[in-house]
């Protein structure tokens, strides 16, 4: 299978690699001119790239014309998640973009254990972590990590843009499979909490900032297990999953 890379140097049939992509390939693969690699450019199409020269710290392509990747969903899917404590954010941040995740937002919300601390360089890696797992799972996009929000009220501010707000919360609510269905909405926001869930006020106030109120059966799932669960049974309702 052809190593896949993105790159927003593409157009005209041309395209390059500059940077630690274009050492990979040029170094580490090995690459000669006419090896032939998937590239994905900021349209979200997959070309076929073919290696024209091989420069110091930059690799140029021909490419073909692109077309739709087979991996992307047909729904656009952001999580917002509760900030846990110590590496459980990129255990999420890993699966949740094989799963197809569009977008993950972190939060702090009342009874998180994490507090905010040096979130610009951990969001550089958090990112990076998104690539390598896009790489991975033959995405066509790049799913974006945003820097936390770091106050609640910010996060209910954030809702207001989407087809479909689901608020996945211990004290149980709608089942899901009442609220999902193929092509019932084209941008859905999907809310879980941190170790410590949510106050009966955040409750509130996301319900009042239009998030429906859901549920994932009678048990209690771990912080880094909830969203997983609610985005593969996104994914499955609205038929990304066959």
């Amino acid at each position: 299978m052809p190593h896949r890379y993105f790159t927003r140097e593409l157009a005209n049939g041309q395209a390059a690699l500059t940077g630690s992509d274009a050492h990979h390939l040029a170094n580490v693969m090995r690459g000669r001119v006419g090896d032939e690699v998937v590239l994905c450019g900021p349209d979200g199409l997959e070309y076929t790239g073919t290696v024209t020269a091989i420069l110091p710290g930059r690799v140029e392509f021909a490419v073909s014309e692109g077309a739709p990747s087979k991996a992307e969903p047909n729904v656009e899917v952001t999580l917002f998640v509760g900030y846990p404590k110590q590496g459980k954010l990129e255990e999420i941040i890993r699966h949740s973009v094989e799963l197809g995740v569009s977008c993950i937002v972190p939060f702090f919300s009342r009874y998180c254990v994490a507090a905010p601390k040096k979130e610009d360089a951990k969001n550089e890696r958090y990112n990076r972590i998104a690539a390598e797992a896009a790489k991975q799972a033959g995405r066509a996009i790049l799913p974006r990590v945003d820097l936390p929000l770091e106050h609640f009220a910010a996060l209910c501010g954030a809702l207001k843009d989407y087809d479909k707000v689901l608020f996945f919360y211990e004290g149980g609510g709608a089942p899901l499979r009442e609220l999902l269905h193929p092509g019932c909405a084209g941008r859905i926001a999907l809310v879980t909490g941190s170790e410590g869930g949510f106050s009966p006020e955040e409750a509130a106030a996301l319900q009042a900032a239009g998030a429906l109120t859901v549920g994932l059966g009678p048990r209690i799932l771990r912080c880094e297990t909830a969203p997983l669960a609610a985005l593969t049974a996104a994914m499955l309702l609205t038929g990304n999953l066959e």
